[in-house]
């Protein structure tokens, strides 16, 4: 069996991490590691192995948030150095079923082509309601969009254009072609960046429906909050101009801008029109990274 390392990021969510690693300790996958990132949490607690006898966990705690790319990126690296033949990304805030890592590493080897994987995402709290399954690329705004229905005549394999990170299987031979994930979006799209790069390095991305895990979603970034619609704003400009129309995306950026400066004046959502702003100017002045006074 091909060896996986399990890669966690935890910031401030302990509760929500630990019962991530009573799912984990349920798999039926024998030959797999969790390497457990702390990006600089509140409070940081060891966890105790007596609670999951059958995980192997390395864990690091990161002097300071780096994002969701930075984060990741420490634990990819100790990976590949372990000797890594898949490395998987998986949200603190999820629970999976005991055989969903069996079934996408099959779909791995069975499937040569296909560089990254992920399993259908379920909500946490309405198993029957479906989070992911398959993304879409919008290509004439850049922008992706996650499928919420499987298709009826599906078949063990679904090709998409993207995989989130949420839960995301990837093979050491692509991360070592591609390299590792862009630091430069801190959070949001960072996921979506890393999978055009597999695809135009010659690799397809796929859903495999019998692999299922279930998403509490949106965690550690309260939605709808300031750094959440900057990132949104900023990031889905930087992803767009890599790779699509510089040109168009400047056009578009402009639009955008202006709408929300007519949001401003005549006081209609203020509290959207501020961070999208700042999203579109801190694109414009070439600032990436972490969002200066938020975590």
């Amino acid at each position: 069996m091909p060896k996986v390392f399990i890669i966690i990021l935890n910031w401030n969510g302990w509760p929500d991490t630990m019962e991530c690693l009573d799912s984990l300790n349920m798999l039926n996958y024998d030959n797999f590691e969790v390497i457990l990132i702390d990006n600089a949490s509140k409070q940081k607690i060891r966890v105790v192995d007596a609670r999951f006898p059958k995980l192997k966990i390395t864990q690091i705690f990161n002097d300071l948030n780096s994002g969701f790319a930075g984060g990741n990126n420490v634990g990819i690296k100790i990976a590949l150095e372990k000797g890594a033949d898949y490395i998987l990304l998986l949200n603190n805030d999820t629970i999976v079923e005991p055989d969903f890592l069996n079934n996408l590493v099959e779909a791995a080897v069975i499937d040569k082509k296909y560089g990254i994987l992920g399993p259908v995402i379920y909500d946490y709290a309405d198993h029957n309601k479906i989070q992911f399954a398959g993304g879409k690329i919008n290509w004439s705004i850049n922008k992706g969009t996650h499928l919420t229905v499987i298709p009826a005549l599906t078949r063990n394999l679904i090709e998409t254009d993207y995989i989130t990170g949420c839960c995301l299987l990837i093979k050491k031979e692509v991360i070592e072609k591609i390299g590792l994930m862009d630091e430069d979006y801190f959070l949001y799209y960072e996921d979506t960046d890393w999978n055009m790069r597999v695809r135009n390095a010659g690799w397809f991305c796929g859903v495999v429906p019998e692999a299922k895990i279930y998403h509490k979603a949106s965690q550690s970034s309260r939605e709808f909050s300031y750094p959440y619609i900057y990132y949104h704003s900023r990031n889905g400009l930087i992803f767009a101009s890599r790779f699509g129309s510089k040109i168009l995306t400047y056009l578009i950026s402009f639009w955008i801008f202006l709408k929300q400066l007519l949001k401003l004046i005549i006081g209609y959502r203020c509290e959207w029109a501020r961070p999208v702003m700042k999203g579109v100017m801190d694109f414009w002045k070439g600032k990436r990274g972490k969002l200066e006074g938020y975590y």
